[in-house]
């Protein structure tokens, strides 16, 4: 058999199996996507194997988006970043986009040959923030991980980054610091509750669990997280459980971190992969980092996600997702409205 006829009949069987699986999806009510997904996104078996190998053979990477339904950033990365001609044609000309659903129960095979449903393959590679899109390269490799919605000009950003194979050279936030600088103010936002200098993160018996904020100046983004964000009462209620350390992201800050020893800032946020700023990282009372955010969002999101932390539910429950859908029923339920995109 040649090897465009094994694709075809490849692809044809998988069209086949997606039918079958959108009937099923009709039955019960439920779409297998977070919203529509463009038309020219790839249907494929959703070998990973194969399909990093194929896109290779085109001058390509994959490019995987993980959705669910009722996610407002999952349509904001549909109807505002995928009806710009300019994105669209790039992700089409150097990238196979595969959507797959945080909660489906398509099976999926991964790179190291492990076989498993969507969801599962959800959960291994730790998906906590829908939308997260893998960039990967010709081994199959990350070569760059967006967790959240990014807004145009920095996921275009992106795009070129990874297309151009730029993960060899430097590092996701330094390119994007060359070229996406945002405006923004010249210095950094302080606040009241901040941990004071000298800074010393080892917990200790009787101390509120750890928050440590990476920012920039001129970054959009942390001063719309100062000027609206931590303005809420719902999420200033919850920053309220915290220790709260912040450090600019390239400032050589010298502090003791979270497991002792001494650290500069920068270095520290190397070595964490911080590439998005604002991100908050969070600690246990041992040091290791139990969550973090470094996804765009608005307030109910934010408020759930340091609740989701400081009460310690991230203990019994491992997808923040599902937290976040519980929290909202129980809101709602308590005569409480709720708006996701608030």
């Amino acid at each position: 058999m040649t090897l465009l006829r094994h694709r075809a009949l490849r692809r044809v069987a998988a069209l086949v199996v997606l039918l079958a699986f959108a009937v099923s999806a009709r039955a019960q009510n439920a779409s297998p996507y977070a919203i529509d997904i463009p038309s020219w996104f790839t249907e494929t078996f959703l070998d990973f194997r194969d399909d990093v190998a194929d896109a290779a053979k085109d001058g390509r990477r994959v490019m995987i988006y993980f959705g669910q339904d009722g996610c407002p950033y999952c349509r904001q990365l549909m109807v505002t970043n995928f009806s710009q001609r300019a994105i669209v044609d790039k992700t089409r000309r150097h990238f196979v986009a595969i959507a797959l659903n945080i909660w489906g129960d398509r099976e999926t095979t991964w790179i190291d040959g492990r076989t498993m449903s969507e969801k599962a393959l959800a959960v291994a590679l730790g998906v906590q923030f829908t939308p997260t899109l893998l960039f990967l390269d010709e081994k199959g490799a990350v070569a760059a991980r967006l967790n959240g919605y990014w807004p145009p000009h920095r996921f275009e950003a992106v795009l070129d980054y990874v297309s151009g194979h730029r993960e060899k050279q430097e590092t996701l936030a330094a390119y994007l610091a060359r070229k996406t600088p945002q405006p923004g103010s010249a210095t950094l936002a302080n606040e009241p509750w901040f941990v004071p200098p000298p800074f010393d993160l080892v917990r200790g018996p009787g101390r509120k669990p750890l928050a440590v904020l990476f920012e920039t100046t001129d970054c959009g983004a942390c001063d719309e997280l100062h000027r609206d964000l931590l303005r809420r009462p719902d999420v200033l209620a919850q920053v309220a459980r915290f220790d709260v350390a912040r450090f600019a992201l390239g400032a050589p800050t010298e502090l003791t971190g979270p497991r002792g020893g001494r650290l500069r800032a920068d270095a520290w946020a190397r070595e964490l992969g911080v590439d998005y700023t604002p991100t908050f990282v969070f600690f246990d009372a041992d040091g290791r980092e139990v969550f973090r955010i470094d996804a765009y969002m608005r307030g109910f999101h934010l408020a759930s996600a340091l609740e989701y932390v400081a009460s310690g539910a991230y203990r019994s429950e491992p997808s923040f997702q599902r937290y976040v859908q519980a929290r909202a029923d129980r809101l709602r339920a308590g005569g409480t409205a709720v708006d996701l995109w608030e």
